[in-house]
């Protein structure tokens, strides 16, 4: 009994086990030839891309593995968009990405900078103010107002003044149509509008990485429209690099530079929103896409 049970740390512990993360100039260039096919997005010979995932894992309570291997790049202003059924891993890759969740094993670098490992807390809250995130529940202080909830980060992370944050608070809610509305607290919003401030919430720290997890699944379908135009203006005229968990089959065909999908915990398929959705590659992608009209 005790040699079986030796026996299946010992497996667990070498599927964990992968290869040292890239030297930069090395995973650049490889990248560079693999994206370029892959994405509408343009990016030069001598760029690096700003975010680098290799082998990354992730097991839940040592036995649930959602994360099996995946392996992506994503590029300085690309749009990435991550398809992919219920419990592909895709949130949980996100969550990763910011250390909401803490990797079992593999690489992830911002910048060449490897950020999984032993970083301690002071290091992870600077890695966040560079890594804005929506999540799908809002996540809005109901005791604030909307300007409030966007100034807060503002002032307790970046230091801004008052009066700094303020401006650039009424600045970031016009731009997501709810200027009218600053003064309103959550619970006097609707679902979209709060999602709204949420990202007026992420722009307004001037993140250069903005992730997206699912941000209209807990939207009224109503309510999605002014959500998604939020997002499309943002990456068509914000020139952030943004990577969105969605089941919003619509946008990313028109608003993605790469789309990008996922099955039990790998990238299963990868390339332009014509290449995936259009003439996609792999068996699984094909029956995914077919099934959801």
């Amino acid at each position: 009994m005790f040699d079986k049970a030796k026996a299946k740390v010992e497996a667990r512990r070498e599927a964990h086990r992968v290869p040292p993360a890239l030297d930069a100039e090395q995973a650049a260039s490889e990248a560079h030839e693999r994206d370029k096919g892959l994405t509408k997005h343009h990016f030069e010979p001598h760029e690096h891309p700003c975010v680098r995932i290799e082998h990354l894992m992730k097991t839940f309570d040592g036995e649930t593995q959602v994360l099996t291997d995946v392996n992506l790049t994503v590029w300085p202003g690309e749009v990435v968009c991550v398809l992919g059924p219920s419990g592909s891993g895709k949130s949980t890759m996100l969550r990763c990405i910011n250390l909401l969740e803490t990797p079992t094993a593999g690489h992830i670098l911002i910048e060449d900078k490897e950020i999984t490992g032993h970083l301690v807390t002071k290091e992870v809250n600077k890695l966040r103010q560079n890594l804005g995130m929506v999540f799908q529940s809002f996540n809005l202080f109901p005791n604030l107002t909307a300007k409030g909830n966007v100034m807060i980060g503002q002032t307790k992370v970046l230091k801004k003044s008052k009066a700094e944050a303020e401006a650039e608070a009424l600045k970031q809610l016009d731009a997501v149509g709810l200027l009218d509305r600053a003064d309103f607290k959550p619970a006097q919003l609707s679902g979209g509008q709060q999602q709204r401030v949420a990202i007026a919430r992420a722009v307004a720290m001037h993140p250069d990485i903005l992730l997206f997890d699912e941000p209209t699944s807990a939207l009224d379908p109503e309510l999605v429209r002014g959500v998604l135009d939020v997002m499309r203006d943002l990456a068509e005229n914000g020139g952030m690099t943004m990577i969105v968990v969605t089941h919003e089959m619509g946008f990313a065909r028109e608003v993605a530079d790469r789309v990008v999908f996922m099955e039990g915990g790998v990238v299963v398929e990868q390339g332009t929103p014509e290449m995936v959705f259009d003439n996609p590659q792999n068996p699984r992608t094909a029956q995914f896409l077919g099934s959801i009209g």
